[in-house]
C-alpha cells in the first residue's frame, strides 16, 4: 500500500482538472492581462471570467468585489491592516479571537506593537466557540475592526459567523472573516455570513499554493497593501498571476458542482475513523465541537503519549497526519488553540488531527485503524506516565 495522506488542511493535491485547465496559460496563453493587444486580452478575458467563477461560489453578485491576491495570509494582511490603516482617525481597537491562525493573531500584533492599536482576544469555550456577547461587550466607540475566523484549521469549529455579523452591522463595525479552511469545505456565502471582507486560499481546495482571494464588499474602506500598478482596480499592484487565477476559479467550479455530494461521502469515512478510534483505543479524547465542525477534520488527544512521536511513527508507516496548524511546526509550544479551550498543556501535547479530503478512501481508514492503535500501545508501553496510571488503577482494586 502506498503513502496515506490525513493533512488536506495543511494542503491539498491539485485537482486533475484544475491542471488540466491552467496548462495552456503557462505556454500558449501567456499575454499579460494589462497588454493592449490580443495576447494580453486573451489572458484579461481569462481572468475575467475566473473572477466571475469565485463570485459565483461565494455569492457574491458583484464581481468587481473579488481582488486576487498570493494567498490566505495576504488576503488576511491585506484585510487586516487595510482596514486599520484606512480607519485610524475613527479608531484603534481591533476584535479578534484566541484561537485565530497566526495569519491574522500576528497581523494583530504588528499592529498593536508599532502603530498603537489595541486588541482584544477573545475567550473560547470547551469546544472552541467563541460567544457571541462576548462580541458585544467588548466594542467601544473606537472599534473599527472585527476578524473572526469560519472554521478553526486544528479543530474544525464552525464560528456563529452571521450572528457576529448582524453585531458589527448594528454597530456599523468592518466585519472579516478568515474562511481559508471552511471555503471548500461547506457553503460560503458572503451575504449570509453577513461579512465586509472574507479571505480564501486556493492550495486548501484543490487548486495551486500562491493564489488567493479576498472578497471586499463595496464601500468598505481599505489602503492598499501592495503599492505599484493599477492592477485588480488599484486594490492590489502586481501582474495578476492568470494560470493560478484559472486554476482557483476551476476549483470553485468544481466544488460548486460536487460539494453536496462530496461531503456525504467524507461524513461517513470521517464517522468511520471517529467510531474506529474511540472503539479501539482507550484515554483518547476529541477536541472541538462535536458536530459545528466542518465535516473532514477531527483533532484527538492521546493521553500519556507526545503527538510528535504519534506523528513520527505512523510517517514511518507511510501515514501523514499533523500535530496542529502546518504553519506552527517546528515549535515545541503546545497549541495555542488547545490552551484557550482550556485543555491542560500535557493533554494538548498528545494531540493529533487528521484531516480527510477527495482523494481519502475508505481503505486508508482501514489502514489508519489497524495502525494507528498499535503504534499507541507501543510508545505507551514505554511511556512513564501511563506506567503510572497502569499502577493507579490496580492500587484502586
Amino acid at each position: 500500500m502506498g503513502k496515506i495522506y490525513f493533512d488536506y488542511n495543511a494542503t491539498t493535491q491539485v485537482h486533475p482538472e484544475v491542471l488540466e485547465a491552467m496548462l495552456p496559460y503557462f505556454k500558449n496563453l501567456y499575454g499579460n492581462p494589462s497588454s493592449v493587444h490580443h495576447f494580453g486580452q486573451e489572458t484579461r478575458k481569462a481572468v475575467e471570467d475566473s473572477r466571475e467563477k469565485v463570485a459565483n461560489f461565494l455569492g457574491v453578485e458583484n464581481v468587481s468585489e473579488i481582488i486576487f491576491t498570493s494567498c490566505g495570509t495576504e488576503s488576511n494582511n491585506h484585510a487586516i491592516k487595510g482596514t486599520a490603516f484606512a480607519l485610524k482617525n475613527k479608531g484603534n481597537h481591533i476584535i479578534t479571537s484566541k484561537i485565530e491562525h497566526h495569519a491574522v493573531f500576528e497581523v494583530c500584533r504588528y499592529l498593536e506593537k508599532h502603530f498603537d492599536f489595541t486588541v482584544t482576544y477573545l475567550p473560547v469555550d470547551k469546544y472552541g466557540i467563541i460567544n457571541p456577547d462576548d462580541v458585544k461587550k467588548s466594542i467601544t466607540d473606537k472599534t473599527i475592526l472585527i476578524s473572526i475566523m469560519h472554521a478553526n484549521n486544528e479543530i474544525g469549529t464552525i464560528q456563529p459567523i452571521e450572528e457576529i455579523g448582524e453585531i458589527a452591522k448594528k454597530n456599523e463595525i468592518v466585519f472579516h472573516t478568515d474562511a481559508v479552511q471552511s471555503a471548500g469545505k461547506i457553503p460560503v456565502n458572503v451575504k449570509k455570513l453577513n461579512v465586509d471582507l472574507l479571505s480564501i486560499s486556493g492550495h486548501k481546495f484543490y487548486a495551486p499554493k500562491g493564489i488567493g482571494v479576498l472578497y471586499i464588499k463595496k464601500g468598505t474602506k481599505l489602503h492598499p497593501l501592495l503599492h505599484g500598478g493599477s492592477h485588480e482596480k488599484n486594490r492590489r499592484a502586481g501582474t495578476e498571476n492568470v494560470p493560478y487565477i484559472v486554476g482557483i476559479a476551476k476549483a470553485c467550479d468544481i466544488l460548486q458542482k460536487t460539494m453536496e455530494e462530496e461531503n456525504k461521502r467524507l461524513q461517513k469515512l470521517h464517522e468511520k475513523l471517529e467510531k474506529g478510534i474511540f472503539d479501539k483505543i482507550e484515554s483518547v479524547q476529541l477536541n472541538g465541537h462535536p458536530s459545528k465542525r466542518v465535516p473532514n477534520t477531527s483533532n484527538f488527544s492521546f493521553n500519556y503519549i507526545e503527538g510528535e512521536g504519534l506523528l513520527l511513527s505512523l510517517d514511518l508507516e507511510g501515514i501523514a497526519a499533523s500535530t496542529g496548524s502546518a504553519c506552527s511546526s517546528g515549535t515545541l509550544e503546545p497549541s495555542h488553540v488547545l490552551a484557550a479551550m482550556g485543555i491542560k498543556p500535557e493533554i494538548a501535547q498528545g494531540s493529533l488531527r487528521f484531516s480527510i479530503g477527495h482523494f481519502t478512501t475508505e481503505a486508508d481508514i482501514d489502514k489508519l485503524l489497524e495502525t494507528l492503535p498499535k503504534i499507541v500501545d507501543r510508545l505507551r508501553s514505554i511511556s512513564p506516565l501511563w506506567e503510572d496510571k497502569i499502577k493507579a488503577n490496580k492500587n484502586l482494586k
